[in-house]
């Protein structure tokens, strides 16, 4: 990988891989993302890595680090010296994961580093759930696209802040319950400026017009029989396939699509997060 880009499985979404330390590689990230310098990455580590070489893990994070690592859990802290400017757009902290995903934890540990995977799509669009996706996205721009299969989880990771009172920046397949219940951390609608990838108010979204409605009764009185209706009573089962569903959907031609929202409990917030994004002025 050095001074390569890869699209890389995890068991949320696909990652645009890069070493966190080879700076040419990272701003080759940004460019074919299209994304904002100032915009954080996550660092991913190796199962076996010392995170707190990374950043400064205080005991709420280390609680954070040992009941959710490996898996789909990012723990923004004080970020530590090694750390450079272009991981972090600048910021004094460091948001750190790391992956369960059996090829996503073999890479990192050939690595033996630490790697930055924002979503390997193109900046504010749909995230990819497959191998496929990314190709279909960023063809040509990448030097190689790891296939691990469909991801697991299908929607982005829990982020946790944990710089003075913790706080869930943005929620994932780890309840905010199951975060409170370990560091105390709860889920708010947060304040101040983003300092945590998917924090903007408009991301993950489709090209068709997305309204967002709070049972299947509204959706069907809504939009009636000629709208698409995403919705599926199992939200864990509702979140591995969002994503793919909204780009199959695109690929239809559709032009406007309507979303049930879950109840907003464990996984069921963060598909009420991605969609209410999604369906955000652009």
């Amino acid at each position: 990988m050095n001074g390569g880009i890869i699209g890389m499985p995890t068991e949320t979404v696909y990652g645009l891989a890069a070493r966190a330390l080879d700076e040419k590689a990272v701003h080759r990230v940004f460019d074919v993302k299209g994304r904002p310098r100032n915009h954080p990455l996550i660092v991913h580590l190796p199962r076996s890595t010392d995170a707190s070489v990374w950043g400064r893990m205080n005991r709420e994070a280390e609680l954070l680090a040992d009941g959710f690592w490996p898996g789909p859990l990012t723990i923004l802290v004080d970020r530590t010296d090694l750390v450079p400017d272009w991981v972090t757009g600048g910021r004094d902290s460091v948001a750190l994961r790391v992956p369960s995903h059996p090829l996503c934890a073999e890479l990192l540990r050939i690595c033996n580093d630490g790697i930055v995977a924002p979503s390997a799509n193109r900046f504010g669009s749909i995230s990819p759930t497959t191998a496929a996706h990314v190709v279909d996205d960023l063809g040509t721009d990448l030097d190689l696209v790891l296939d691990g299969g469909p991801c697991d989880v299908g929607v982005e990771s829990t982020i946790v802040e944990c710089i003075g009172v913790p706080q869930v920046l943005r929620p994932g397949a780890i309840g905010a319950d199951e975060i409170e219940s370990v560091a105390g951390a709860v889920w708010s609608e947060p304040v101040g400026t983003s300092r945590a990838p998917g924090m903007l108010s408009s991301h993950y979204a489709p090209r068709a017009r997305l309204v967002l409605v709070e049972s299947l009764d509204e959706a069907r009185s809504a939009v009636g029989n000629s709208v698409p209706i995403l919705w599926n009573s199992d939200s864990t089962e509702y979140a591995r396939t969002l994503y793919a569903d909204l780009r199959r959907l695109d690929d239809e031609g559709f032009e406007l699509v309507c979303a049930v929202l879950p109840e907003p409990a464990g996984i069921g917030r963060a598909i009420r997060d991605r969609l209410s994004k999604a369906a955000a002025p652009r």
